[in-house]
């Protein structure tokens, strides 16, 4: 008999979880601390569904991108806003067209703006979990950029993603 396939959906809904990686493994850390391991070279994790309100690493996106693991984006409330796949994923076309489209019709940019405010106000939980000040709130400054250039707000969304991500660490580790 051939090796059955476990299809695991893992479901990030409760408020405060965290999504990363850790030795080779997907861990899903609750707010009170509880972690559940998924190895990926032993389940198979066939969709990953993150609600708003919850940390994730870049690391993990990657390895679920690495191993073409899909990952739905939803709100508190379960309605679906963002899809995201292996880029060498073209057994759908519709989506790869829907990923042009949104090039046009500025649901990239808002995308785009949206994954910084996101990891930002990760960030500002965080520290206020721990009774810290956020340290710089730059989501009024994403929120104003209006740039139809994909190019320009690519470089101005890493710059600021980039400095943030440098002062975070040291803010972190200085008091926790």
């Amino acid at each position: 008999m051939g090796r059955e396939v476990k299809t695991v959906k893992l479901v990030v809904d409760s408020f405060g979880s965290f999504l990363g990686m850790e030795k080779g493994c997907i861990i899903l850390r609750d707010r009170k601390g509880k972690t559940t391991k998924y190895p990926l070279f032993e389940e198979e994790i066939g969709e990953v569904v993150l609600q708003t309100g919850n940390l994730v690493s870049t690391g993990v996106l990657s390895a679920l991108g690495f191993w073409q693991i899909d990952v739905l984006i939803t709100t508190r409330n379960g309605y679906p806003i963002a899809m995201l796949k292996n880029l060498e994923d073209d057994a759908h076309v519709k989506t790869r067209i829907c990923q042009y489209e949104s090039l046009k019709n500025g649901k990239a940019v808002y995308l785009a703006k949206q994954f910084v405010i996101g990891k930002v106000e990760g960030q500002d939980i965080l520290l206020n979990k721990y009774g810290l000040e956020p340290y710089r709130s730059v989501i009024p400054i994403v929120k104003s950029f209006r740039e139809t250039n994909l190019k320009m707000l690519r470089r101005r969304l890493l710059q600021i993603e980039g400095k943030n991500s440098q002062l975070f660490p040291r803010i972190s580790k200085a008091f926790l």
